[in-house]
């Protein structure tokens, strides 16, 4: 079974279900009317948290979204599991198995600051504390090459040192990472969040996976009426297509 392979996970019932009907989706038939994480629709009642125009958040909610909703490997082969995305990021995978969960949320952070031109502050640590910092010259093609650096020597154990933990689930951000440090972990990063008058909060997931393949917007298993939002509530449990999360493994930078 995938999950228990590829995560050392406790499966679910659903992760059952999921794994043993794989199948691919067809782009002609399933696609993606939303051109970005902005644009996801959101339950009556809510609204997305305010966020500064140069900050991770809003950068996050403009990651362009593909029309295409198959998740693709990086050697081009579509996924045996298309059955976990809501949407895919219009972001590459490469052609190297190299990004994978915690590797994409280090992508999204660096990407980030690259984009806004933070380039000293792109910095990564491995899991025998070795730092990795992004210097000159700062062009596309040596960021690219350094991220596939960062990804060969850093992973789950090492981002889940480097974060830092986030003491109520209830303040939950975007750009926030459920992060399980391991050989191998898995890790999901916060994409959106939303309240409503009561103050109730929810949250959109993106991951990645093994082997590298695109990053993806999560579908919620336990909430089909609320999915790809899941809810903040007092469950200790977060219940993603592939994976199971805890509260308290809820990081930020």
């Amino acid at each position: 079974m995938l999950l228990s392979v590829a995560c050392n996970n406790t499966a679910t019932s659903y992760n059952n279900k999921l794994n043993s009907n794989q199948t691919t989706v067809k782009s002609s038939t399933d696609k993606n009317p939303y051109h970005s994480i902005s644009a996801i629709p959101l339950p009556d009642s809510f609204v997305r948290i305010k966020a500064d125009s140069n900050s991770f958040t809003n950068w996050l909610r403009n990651i362009s979204l593909k029309e295409n909703k198959t998740v693709y490997l990086f050697n081009g082969n579509a996924k045996a599991n298309q059955l976990a995305q809501f949407a895919v990021l219009d972001i590459s995978v490469g052609n190297k198995d190299l990004q994978q969960c915690a590797d994409a949320v280090m992508r999204l952070r660096a990407e980030y600051l690259f984009a806004t031109k933070r380039f000293d502050e792109i910095i990564f640590t491995d899991n025998e504390k070795g730092i990795y910092t992004f210097e000159q010259p700062y062009s596309k093609e040596h960021f690219t090459k350094f991220m596939e650096r960062v990804f060969g020597m850093c992973g789950s154990a090492s981002l889940a040192k480097q974060l830092k933990p986030v003491s109520n689930f209830i303040n939950i951000q975007p750009g926030d990472v459920l992060i399980r440090g391991g050989f191998p972990g898995h890790a999901a990063i916060v994409l959106d969040v939303a309240i409503n008058k009561d103050g109730k909060k929810i949250f959109i997931l993106a991951q990645s996976y093994m082997p590298a393949q695109d990053i993806h917007v999560l579908l919620n298993p336990a909430n089909d009426n609320l999915t790809p939002w899941y809810e903040v509530n007092d469950d200790d449990k977060i219940i993603t297509p592939e994976y199971l999360f805890y509260r308290n493994e809820l990081k930020c930078w």
